[in-house]
């Protein structure tokens, strides 16, 4: 009967161990909150502007490294009378990269010979067509100094550039204009006013035919002579 006793006795005390509460598997570790950080711009997804807004302010600056790196001197105007090939002049620099800059840019095409003067001048480099005025309106407003004192004279057949409209001593350049003197005789009382900055080594015969064009009272030719495009050559 003892025996019986103890054995009850051990079973319970066995039960009451099982049903002791087992440590609760603990949950994992909370994840703390991350706080994003503010959009940050990717330097390399900055797109900047492929041509400069040239002015007064930065144009010399940008033609400066410009001429460095873009050499040509080279280029041909081509019209329905023929092609006109042009040596920009290297001592020139700022001018010779000028012209270059605009004709990469595709600047001068479609624009005009719009003061033509037989036995002087032919003029270019503008018009009267607003698709044209608004590419000259995204290139800039900005004016190129005279480099008038280089030892060049206003033979027949240089490039020169016309003074700005802009009233002013030192007679700062339009950027987008060009002349070439087509008097065989020159035209040297332009010496010191205008910067000459090349010249014409193939096609005088077609500027001679530009020259006799028929104009009206503005020296503008009565059938357009439109540059049908400028390009570099070697």
């Amino acid at each position: 009967m003892l025996r019986i006793l103890v054995l009850i006795a051990f079973i319970f005390f066995l039960n009451c161990e099982d049903k002791q509460s087992q440590p609760k598997e603990q949950n994992a570790k909370p994840i703390k909150s991350i706080k994003k950080s503010p959009n940050k711009i990717d330097s390399s997804e900055i797109k900047t502007p492929e041509f400069p807004f040239l002015t007064d302010e930065n144009a010399m600056e940008f033609f400066l490294e410009y001429e460095k790196e873009n050499p040509e001197n080279k280029i041909r105007i081509t019209t329905r009378f023929g092609k006109i090939d042009i040596l920009l002049y290297d001592k020139i620099k700022f001018h010779r990269a000028n012209f270059i800059y605009l004709t990469k840019r595709g600047y001068f095409d479609g624009t005009q010979f719009y003061r033509v003067i037989d036995n002087f001048i032919i003029q270019a480099g503008n018009t009267d067509d607003p698709k044209i005025k608004r590419k000259r309106g995204d290139i800039g407003r900005y004016l190129l100094p005279p480099d008038t004192k280089r030892g060049f004279k206003h033979h027949r057949g240089v490039v020169s550039m016309p003074s700005s409209e802009i009233e002013d001593a030192y007679k700062l350049a339009s950027p987008f204009e060009f002349f070439i003197v087509q008097n065989k005789d020159g035209a040297y009382h332009l010496d010191g006013d205008y910067t000459i900055f090349g010249e014409v080594i193939s096609g005088m015969d077609v500027v001679d035919e530009i020259a006799a064009q028929k104009t009206d009272d503005g020296d503008w030719p009565l059938r357009n002579v439109y540059i049908k495009k400028v390009e570099i050559i070697k």
